[in-house]
């Protein structure tokens, strides 16, 4: 099994407003070798009892990653194309206890679908 390459979006504070009030950079980092799956209907119901929030695609995280994946954007290349959310907090494993390259779980909402990002891209530029 081989992963693919997807973009984590990391803010990071870069000053305060007049007011006082942080402001934030976005700054896109690639995580590569990670799984892109269906959710389960376990997952699917429980993210929807827990956050009101429905799962579009569960991601395994390689081990050893160090990002965070919490409350972050995710954007996800074709054929899954799109921009998505983090739901509620990563499952980890032990990495010892698990035979597989992955030992994190991350649920993901649908923000926007590549359709509607090309779509916004063509009555932008007009």
């Amino acid at each position: 099994m081989t992963g693919i390459t997807v973009k984590l979006t990391k803010k990071t504070q870069s000053g305060t407003d007049p007011f006082g009030m942080p402001t934030y950079t976005d700054t896109e980092e690639e995580v590569a070798d990670v799984l892109v799956g269906e959710p389960s209907t376990n997952d699917i119901t429980n993210a929807m009892t827990m956050y009101g929030k429905k799962v579009a695609y569960t991601l395994a995280i390689p081990k050893g990653d160090a990002h965070s994946w919490e409350d972050t954007t995710v954007i996800l290349p074709e054929p899954f194309g799109g921009i998505y959310h983090t739901i509620g907090y990563p499952t980890a494993g032990i990495e010892a206890n698990i035979p597989l390259r992955w030992n994190k779980k991350v649920h993901l909402e649908r923000i926007q679908s590549q359709s509607e990002i090309e779509l916004e891209g063509n009555t932008g530029s007009a």
